[in-house]
């Protein structure tokens, strides 16, 4: 096998980027986590409308921002057409993030098949290899953002908005033209943050583990190879 830093560098990428995209895909995706919140913050008595109502318009929404619907909706909530263009919005970011998560494991995949086939594989720098840079630079990266997030949740919402829909507005929502916002409170955002954190350190930390595992698995292999025999 033939050690490529080229390797280590294209693998750590994608693996980042992987990681990233399934911890943000896992709220998106994984609609009970909204359920759970429909009783727990009190979201009938806020909007007049009952679980199943609430359910049903979540899924739309949903449905139609990760690409499984052409035409917003939002159940029986009325919507204004500026609410609407703020869920174009947030349709580009789920479908670019959905399409990230799938491409980033083909192409491991790909690289993966391409090392065994050509007989290569990854530098280890510093004895580490992509899994465990993937999963500190992550870890690191999102160790100031958490900081700056819990010092300050509203102002990290607020930046965040305008980091992704620069120039817009439109995800203010009313109450009067869009209540849908009154089943989308910003505790569950937050509760979405927490999750997609939660979810990204599970994952690093199971690299790293994986890390470390083949790094002790080679080494039992070179302390089991015979000694070399001196030749006269």
């Amino acid at each position: 096998m033939k050690t490529q830093k080229w390797m280590t560098a294209v693998a750590s990428v994608l693996l980042a980027v992987w990681i990233l995209s399934a911890a943000i895909a896992t709220p998106i995706l994984f609609r009970p986590f909204y359920y759970l919140h429909i009783d727990y913050l009190q979201l009938p008595e806020l909007s007049g409308k009952d679980a199943a109502q609430i359910e049903q318009a979540y899924n739309q929404v949903v449905d139609y921002c990760i690409g499984l619907s052409g035409e917003f909706s939002a159940g029986d909530f009325p919507f204004s057409q500026q609410g609407a263009q703020h869920f174009r919005d947030v349709r580009i970011l789920f479908q670019l993030d959905l399409i990230l998560l799938v491409t980033s494991f083909v192409l491991l995949v790909l690289l993966w098949w391409a090392g065994r086939k050509f007989h290569l594989t990854s530098y280890r720098f510093g004895g580490r290899g992509p899994l465990f840079w993937a999963a500190i630079a992550l870890l690191a990266t999102f160790a100031v953002v958490s900081v700056l997030a819990a010092l300050d949740f509203n102002a990290a919402f607020t930046v965040f908005h305008t980091l992704f829909f620069p120039g817009k507005d439109n995800w203010m929502f009313s109450y009067k033209t869009d209540p849908i916002i009154r089943v989308l409170p910003q505790v569950f955002f937050r509760n979405c943050a927490l999750l997609i954190l939660g979810v990204l350190i599970l994952l690093c930390l199971a690299c790293i583990g994986i890390d470390f595992w083949q790094q002790r698995k080679a080494y039992k292999k070179v302390e089991m190879l015979p000694p070399e025999r001196n030749r006269g």
